[in-house]
This record gives C-alpha cells, sequence and structure tokens, in this order.
C-alpha cells in the first residue's frame, strides 16, 4: 500500500500545535455534501470533475465533485417516503444532506437529479430569487431515499481554519442534461478517474485528498450500474496532522489508500 501521507506547508503543523495547547479555538465542522456524477464513456466509465474558479476563497483551481454546504432551508424541501438510511445520522439531518447534494449540484453544474433540468429555475434560484424547496414544489416534484447512492463521509482535519463534515453521495447522470459551468467554476468535464488521477500526478490538475480516494475507489468498478449497486459502511474519515524532523505531513485514516 503506498505511503498515506502527503506533505502539506509548514504552517498548517504551526495551526496544528496552536489547536491542541489551546492557542487557537477547534474550528467545528459544518454540514456539506458533494455528489460524484458517473455515466457510460466510450473508454469505460467517466466523471463529472468541476475546476473551481481560481478567484475562490477555498480550493481554488482544483478539480472537486459538485457539492457544498447545507444551509437551513435543506431541511425543508418536499421529500416522499422513509429518510435515507446508512448515513448514521437523525432522519431530519439525513434529508437535509440529500437535499443540499441534489441542490447543489443543480446550482454548480446545471444536472437536477430529481427532475428535468431548466435554465431559467436554475437562473433565479442562484439569483436568490426562490428557494429550493419553492423551485420543486412549483414543478410538483419531491426528492426520495434512492435519489443518491451514500458513498463515504470525511471530516476536515482539526488543524484546519475551515472545516467541513462532507457526506460524498453518487449518481448516474440523468439522460437528456447537460452539465455546464457556474461562476464558482470555470470548466466542467467529463474524465475517466484513472486520467483525473494521471493528471495529478503530472501536475496538469490538482485534487484535494478525499477526491483522489474518491476517484481510485469508484475508478475500480466496471461499469455505471456496479457503481450504483455498491453499499459501503459510512464512517467518519478524518486525516490528522503529523509534524516529524521539521516537515508537515497530512496522514490519511487508518485503512485509506490514498493514490497519489
Amino acid at each position: 500500500m503506498p505511503e498515506r501521507r502527503i506533505e502539506v506547508p509548514r504552517g498548517v503543523g504551526v495551526r496544528a500545535a496552536h489547536v491542541a495547547s489551546g492557542q487557537q479555538p477547534l474550528a467545528q465542522p459544518r454540514d456539506a455534501a458533494t455528489v460524484v456524477l458517473v455515466r457510460p464513456g466510450t473508454e469505460g466509465l467517466e466523471v463529472l470533475m468541476l475546476a473551481r474558479a481560481r478567484a475562490m476563497d477555498f480550493a481554488p483551481g482544483a478539480h472537486v465533485f459538485p457539492g457544498g454546504s447545507v444551509d437551513e432551508q435543506d431541511a425543508s424541501v418536499p421529500w416522499e417516503g422513509p429518510a435515507p438510511e446508512g448515513l448514521g445520522v437523525p432522519d431530519e439531518r439525513a434529508r437535509a444532506l440529500v437535499s443540499a447534494a441534489i441542490r447543489e449540484t443543480f446550482e454548480e453544474s446545471g444536472v437536477l437529479l430529481c427532475g428535468t433540468s431548466d435554465t431559467e429555475e436554475r437562473r433565479v434560484l442562484l439569483a436568490g430569487e426562490i428557494s429550493f424547496g419553492e423551485m420543486l414544489a412549483r414543478h410538483g416534484l419531491a426528492l426520495h431515499a434512492d435519489s443518491l447512492t451514500p458513498w463515504a463521509r470525511w471530516v476536515t482535519p482539526e488543524a484546519a481554519p475551515r472545516r467541513f463534515d462532507t457526506w460524498f453521495f453518487v449518481a448516474e447522470m440523468p439522460a437528456g442534461q447537460v452539465a455546464d459551468a457556474s461562476a464558482e467554476s470555470d470548466s466542467v468535464e467529463w474524465m475517466r478517474p484513472c486520467d483525473a488521477l494521471d493528471g495529478a500526478r503530472a501536475g496538469r490538475l490538482t485534487l484535494l485528498p478525499p477526491t483522489a480516494v474518491t476517484l481510485a475507489q469508484v475508478g475500480g468498478y466496471a461499469d455505471v450500474p456496479a457503481v450504483l449497486a455498491a453499499r459501503r459502511e459510512i464512517t467518519p474519515l478524518m486525516p490528522t496532522v503529523d509534524v516529524e524532523d521539521g516537515q508537515t505531513w497530512l496522514r490519511m485514516p487508518a485503512g485509506t489508500e490514498y493514490p497519489l
């Protein structure tokens, strides 16, 4: 198994020491959700990657999956049937996570996983003229437990000043829809997981550690049906920060293979 740690700037280690000693407060992670959109390609399974705008405060220029933070209104969208299972959280929180994942995917890529995509509805949603729940209700749409397949849960290290508790989901790209960029991304691109990882190894693109691990995992399946049929145990995975001989390392959780 490859070394499960990544060298990071020394300042991360300094902050980790300050947090451990109580000199700086421990930031509480905010709930977030992200979606790995998959589709069959001519040379195998492909995933949708967004190149984050370089003006963004968080992960500028990185290639990511669509997603973002849960907001207060995500708990009150139209819903059908039981709450999602397997997330290890109360029903209301589970519904909010799925809602945030689907809403953020629509906002960031224009792909709507619970109905037909509408360019004008996306515009008014991004402009804050309507809430996601109001948009769904206007079209008679509702979310349900099998909208997404749970995949993983990653928590930002304690040393970080801005932290997220992020649930990863997978979903098949709906037929007839087309992904495009938003103000938060410079481009969207369908890529084979192996090509994205090779691009990161060659320095052509940047991947956050959870993104790289997820790409390697998804790329290990033969096709889209196999990915969607996967049933994984969802437990929190949180890297830690170590300082050894003047170097600062991000150490991956035990049993997690880092592919870069």
